[in-house]
């Protein structure tokens, strides 16, 4: 008696549809494990692919693009067995796609097409630190909508990948070496030649400067207050922010110790004005370095 009402059970139809409950059960059924095999068949094409030389990138958005369609699939096998008619979904969902289209989503799918692109020509990479639209960190993942970014001080950036595919990319790592440029200016009473000899002594000194290209001095402007000069060293990608600090810092102390002058700025001012003004001006100067008053 008890199977049979258990088989009644099953078989009863749901209200309102022509659905019995052992179908429900099935395609239930059928739903869970076509998830789980999409988490099984997606682990395997990354693992496999991770054997090729693709990079890592690459790997990572082909791995989103295959659990998206496959999920797809199984969504469509599941209404199926549920006896929807899928075709007809399928002629629906084009209708709403080309109304979405028309309603402007079509950046969507630009993002998706400019997506595939990074990820096939890879102007960026993982891990690579780069300046995107206006905007600089460490790439950390390119999906198929955005690709995002995290900045030095640790905040996360998601920027669409039509932006990244359509602005200029400047990529701060992907050469193996870079030049570390310092500035740094002289008073027009200090000897050039020896604040030239000087900074080169410096940079030739610390090994992480590269010896070819050679480290050079250049004299960029001759500024009111300075005559401007700026150290070019070559070194390793890696190294290139300790090469600027050492510079920086090391070119300070060399000067200081040689007695070769880093001005500050200055202004003359020539007042001919009555002595009650000039007293007025001298307080200002007393008070005020770097500002010198003429009778």
């Amino acid at each position: 008696m008890d199977g049979v009402i258990s088989s009644g059970i099953i078989e009863h139809v749901i209200p309102y549809t022509d659905i019995t409950v052992s179908r429900v059960i099935f395609s239930l059924a059928l739903l869970v494990a076509g998830l789980v095999l999409v988490k099984l068949l997606v682990r395997i094409f990354r693992r496999g692919i991770e054997k090729t030389k693709l990079p890592a990138l690459t790997t990572q958005f082909l791995g989103h693009f295959l659990k998206i369609l496959l999920c797809v699939v199984v969504v469509l096998i599941f209404l199926k067995s549920l006896g929807f008619d899928v075709d007809s979904y399928v002629v629906g969902l084009s209708a709403v796609i080309g109304l979405v289209l028309g309603l402007g989503m079509q950046d969507t799918f630009t993002n998706i097409a400019a997506g595939v692109w990074v990820a096939a020509i890879r102007p960026v990479d993982t891990g690579e630190m780069v300046t995107v639209n206006g905007q600089t960190g460490k790439v950390k993942s390119v999906g198929i909508m955005s690709t995002e970014l995290l900045t030095p001080d640790n905040q996360l950036i998601t920027i669409p990948n039509k932006l990244v595919w359509g602005s200029s990319i400047v990529n701060m790592t992907r050469m193996p070496t870079r030049r570390a440029s310092v500035d740094v200016g002289i008073s027009y009473n200090s000897d050039l030649e020896k604040a030239v000899k000087i900074a080169m002594d410096l940079m030739k000194g610390y090994p992480p400067v590269l010896q070819d290209p050679e480290p050079s001095v250049v004299t960029t402007e001759l500024a009111n207050s300075s005559v401007n000069l700026q150290l070019r060293a070559w070194a390793k990608t890696g190294d290139l922010m300790a090469v600027k600090n050492y510079l920086t810092a090391g070119i300070f102390e060399a000067y200081r110790r040689e007695g070769i002058e880093i001005p500050f700025p200055q202004m003359d001012i020539y007042i001919k004005e009555s002595k009650e003004t000039r007293k007025e001006i001298m307080e200002i100067q007393t008070a005020n370095s770097g500002i010198r008053a003429y009778e």
